[in-house]
């Protein structure tokens, strides 16, 4: 039989910019097919079923954003446990990294379900759905929750895989959850008209593929990231790792989503053909985003192991390249979007209002998407540095906070679109300038030997209590309690003599 190939990539070791690309180029395509399932979604809702079902897909968005960005923010943290074992080079370690962050995607997976499920109609009225569109958004949202399973599986496996730089298993397995998506797609609205019931199933079997085939390859696996469903556990260790960075991820996704309800809330206002046209160029500047998300999930990765071996020179390099590649790849999308705006809207639908609402939101948002590289790519090095509650704060005060402020007081005293559409740019630069310094402070304290001695006073602390432990000596309150015990019989002692 022959031996399956190993995609790892040496973080490092030889130059940056190759790997870095070899291992950004197939995140890239990986979420432009995960963003495709959207597109796909919502193209033939438009076109196949009504208007009103491709308001209730982009209804939804925010909603699933909220919900599911949570526990996907945790696959992060299971990104930095494996590459920084990895970098370590203890194979125990990582054996146990990789089944605790899948241990955790079960978890996560069910619980979306009952979380999923419970807040589907509180959620659509929170965010003021038309009637028109509140039937077929809930029933697109019950069946996606039911699939979240699948959803988290192939994440966090994703995650895994990454953490020793195979980014392209991830990228096969989303091809063809891709292909079979579009081919349900048609099927569940033409041929067996489903409408948007039928779309959401095609959605959820076309994850589970993905999730299958991710499996399939790390149970395949000989090497780090192999998969053994026995050992099929929660280790203290990795969990901490993964909790410590993940946790901080999710709430930033999550305080990130619900801005994104709040102006949701306030698009829907305007009608279903500005819900149309918001969901149209959401699909398109999402794409645009992707280049920035997929240069900050591999500094994440690779600052991860560069760090753990103290190669602050590499992390540097690292960086830069990151940030480079992110605003060369955005803009060129952006260039794309304000030549070809037209024949892209009319992908997901011809009403002509809705397409003037589409304009207007891509001339703001899809066209300019560069600016969120210098947030999310900072962001991901200091994730990968061990910092990840500072990005996290810094994301809530910039675009939750802000965005909240811009729309109980600008939007409010000037109603028109163009003001909430506004609100993206203005939200982004006041993130980004505040995220690249604190990235510049906490690389000149690293450099400085201020972080580095602090994790090194925290590691003598801890092997010290070992090593009284080991040595039979009390610690806190028992050494306490012993002292005094010993005295009191020492008292005792005397009394009696």
């Amino acid at each position: 039989m022959a031996q399956r190939r190993d995609r790892s990539i040496d973080m490092l070791n030889g130059p940056l910019l190759g790997k870095i690309l070899l291992f950004a180029l197939p995140l890239i395509i990986t979420s432009c097919l995960q963003q495709l399932f959207n597109s796909v979604d919502s193209a033939i809702a438009g076109q196949f079923v009504s208007n009103e079902a491709l308001a209730a897909i982009g209804a939804t968005a925010p909603i699933v954003n909220l919900v599911v960005n949570v526990f996907v923010g945790l696959s992060v943290g299971a990104n930095v446990a494996v590459a920084v074992r990895i970098a370590n080079g203890s194979e125990a370690e990582i054996k146990q990294a990789v089944h605790t962050s899948m241990t955790v995607s079960i978890v996560c997976g069910l619980a979306l379900i009952a979380v999923g499920l419970g807040a589907t109609g509180p959620l659509l009225n929170a965010i003021a759905t038309p009637e028109s569109v509140m039937e077929p958004a809930a029933q697109y949202l019950g069946i996606y929750f039911i699939g979240t399973p699948f959803i988290m599986l192939y994440n966090f496996g994703s995650a895994v895989l990454r953490g020793k730089g195979d980014t392209r298993s991830p990228l096969y397995a989303l091809a063809v959850a891709c292909a079979v998506n579009g081919l349900l797609d048609l099927l569940f609205t033409t041929v067996v008209p489903l409408g948007v019931t039928g779309v959401a199933l095609a959605t959820v079997i076309a994850y589970a593929s993905a999730a299958a085939i991710v499996l399939a390859a790390m149970i395949r696996d000989k090497g780090v990231t192999h998969l053994n469903l026995r050992q099929l556990r929660i280790a203290r260790g990795p969990l901490s790792t993964l909790l410590k960075i993940g946790v901080p991820a999710g709430i930033q996704g999550a305080v990130f989503a619900i801005s994104n309800l709040v102006i949701q809330a306030a698009i829907n206002g305007f009608g279903s053909e500005a819900m149309a046209g918001s969901t149209a160029s959401l699909n398109m500047e999402s794409y645009s985003y992707f280049a920035v998300s997929a240069f900050a999930q591999t500094a994440v990765t690779f600052m991860g192991q560069n760090f753990a071996t103290k190669q602050y020179g590499r992390c540097r390099r690292i960086f830069a390249i990151c940030m480079g590649g992110s605003i060369v790849f955005t803009g060129i999308m952006g260039v794309l979007f304000a030549v070809f705006m037209q024949p892209l809207e009319a992908l997901f639908t011809a009403d002509a209002l809705a397409m003037a609402f589409a304009s207007i939101r891509m001339w703001r948002v899809a066209v300019i998407e560069f600016i969120p590289a210098f947030y999310e790519v900072p962001a991901g090095a200091m994730r990968g540095m061990g910092s990840s509650l500072m990005p996290a704060i810094i994301t809530v005060i910039g675009t939750c906070a802000l965005r909240l402020a811009w729309v109980g007081t600008v939007f409010a005293a000037d109603p028109t679109f163009e003001t909430l559409m506004n609100v993206y740019p203005i939200s982004w630069l006041a993130t980004g300038i505040a995220m690249m310094g604190a990235y510049f402070i906490f690389t000149y304290r690293v450099q400085k030997g201020i972080v580095a001695q602090r994790a090194e006073r925290k590691q003598a602390k801890r092997a010290a209590k070992v090593t009284r432990i080991e040595s039979g000596q009390k610690t806190g309150y028992r050494a306490i309690a012993s002292k005094l015990s010993s005295h009191l019989h020492l008292s005792h002692t005397r009394k009696a003599a």
